[in-house]
Parts: structure tokens; sequence; C-alpha cells
């Protein structure tokens, strides 16, 4: 199984990184964008010289990274080193010449071959041997740098978006404090509206029948249990923000809970000031959710 370089800081899965490298062959260019994605998806363009690279580029890019949409490209300029003196192949030439003035004979019409056309055949411009495995050691040790790079500037990105959903957690455990307040006095409210009831209509309502209304209200209303598990929710969002690697399906697992457990409080409501705090919840989750998606 792979392993993937640990990162101090919650990463984005959205960035992008260039970087160059002038070899004694010639310049090459690396770029990397990324988006978000459920896994990582690696998709590479290479030079034809260096195609042979493409497994081993893949499995770089995975030692540091875990998600995200990846397009990488290379681009090999030669130098002119690389290229050196021109040489042809005179056989191809000749070759070439004489079927032009048999094509000639054949056909006078026919324009006659003009040099640029010459050297553009295949074979005619011998091509000096590149050192493949130098050059493709070069490519890897600029990934590895583009690489670097790249996943530095999710972690920044990272950590702007860490910094905006602790803000939100902090704005959700306000919404929290206020519901404990609001679920005792919901249920001395529902008491004082059963009582006044009762006198508009000039009943008399048996004490023991009363305090049984009090309790089936207070047992379909309580809200506790939802508030404990946010609560709870809420550490454990804390506590993965101050872990090490990916830890963007974590948080969308969590933004699951957070939602059920607002959509509960919500249905459980008596009372509109509750009503107004699980609508606030929810907004808030939904402002989460929408960071916690470019996650790694």
């Amino acid at each position: 199984m792979k392993s993937v370089k640990s990162q101090p800081l919650t990463a984005s899965m959205t960035a992008f990184a260039r970087c160059e490298a002038v070899t004694s062959w010639g310049t090459l260019t690396w770029e990397l964008r990324s988006v978000n994605h459920r896994y990582l998806d690696i998709a590479l363009r290479l030079p034809e010289e260096l195609r042979s690279l493409e497994p081993r580029v893949r499995e770089q890019i995975g030692t540091h990274l875990a998600r995200g949409k990846v397009d990488g490209t290379l681009r090999f300029q030669p130098g002119e080193a690389a290229a050196g003196a021109i040489e042809m192949n005179a056989e191809q030439v000749q070759r070439l010449l004489a079927a032009s003035d048999h094509l000639r004979g054949l056909a006078p019409d026919v324009p006659s071959l003009r040099a640029i056309d010459i050297l553009r055949w295949p074979g005619v411009i011998k091509v000096p041997p590149l050192d493949v495995e130098s050059l493709g050691a070069a490519a890897l040790e600029a990934l590895n740098a583009t690489l670097d790079d790249l996943v530095k500037t999710r972690q920044r990105e990272g950590a702007r978006m860490q910094e905006f959903m602790l803000a939100r957690l902090q704005s959700m455990d306000e919404e929290v404090a206020k519901a404990k307040v609001l679920f005792p006095e919901a249920a001395r409210l529902f008491r004082e509206r059963l009582e006044a009831r009762l006198k508009d209509v000039k009943q008399q309502l048996d004490p023991a029948r009363l305090e049984q209304e009090i309790v089936l209200f207070a047992q379909k209303a309580d809200v506790t249990e939802e508030i404990d598990r946010l609560t709870a929710h809420f550490a454990e969002i804390r506590r993965v923000f101050t872990q090490s690697g990916p830890v963007g399906r974590r948080l969308d697992f969590l933004m699951q809970e957070l939602n059920r457990e607002a959509n509960t409080l919500s249905s459980k409501s008596t009372d509109t000031r509750l009503t107004n705090v699980a609508v606030e919840l929810k907004v808030l989750i939904e402002q989460m959710r929408e960071q916690v998606q470019n996650i790694e």
C-alpha cells in the first residue's frame, strides 16, 4: 500500500504549481493543476521521449497527494547542446531525389521537391541519441520540486478554509447555547398557554392530568440528546483539524451528522426561537459543507 507524506495542515484540493529545470539537454517544464475529487485521479501529458516515465510519475504524485483530480503536463525544449550540428542522411536524400526525378519523368507538371520538404522527410536528419535515463532523472527531480510547491499551495489554501470553518463552528456553539436555555423556557411557556386556554373555556383540568400533559410535551420536545450530539460533533471536528494527513472524508461524514441533528432539532421545535436556532445551524452547516467538499 502506498504511503502518503504526512501533512501538518488541513489541505485544499485546489492548487497550481509550475517549475522549470534547465539541463544540458534542454529545458524541462512541469505544470500541475489539482481540483477537488472523491479520490486521486491523475491525467498526464508527457513528451514522447519521456513517455516511459509515466508509471514513476504517477507513483511520485501518489506519495504527495491523497485526493484530487490532478492534471500534469511536462514539456521538453531541446537545447543547443542536445541539437548539435545538423547531420543529413545522404543516402536517404539520394533516394528521395531519384524518386522525384522518376515521378517528374512520368508527370512533367509535378513540381520538384523543395529543400525544406527534403529536410522534413523522416530519416533525412540524423537525430543525435538522447540520454533518456539522465533526462528522466532530471524530470523526476523537477517533478518533486513542483509537487512540493503544489502541496504548500494546497496547505495555505487549506489553512484559510480551516480558519473559516472554525469561525462557523464557534457560531454554531453559540446557537446551541441558545437552544439549551430556550428548551426549559419553551416547556414553561407551554404550561402557561395550556392553563390560559383552560381558563378561556372555563374548564378545570385535574392537576395530575395537567402534569401528565406537561411530561408528554417535554418528552416529545426534548432536544437534550440532539444538543449533546451536536456538542460532541463540534469537539470531534476540532480534534480532526489537529490531525495530520487527509481529513476531508471524515469532515464530510461529520457534516452529514450535524445536518441530521439540526433537522431533528427543527422538527421537535415548539418555539419560534428554537426554530430560528435550527435554521441558523443549518445555514452554518451548509457553509461549512461547501468548504469541506474541497478539503483533501
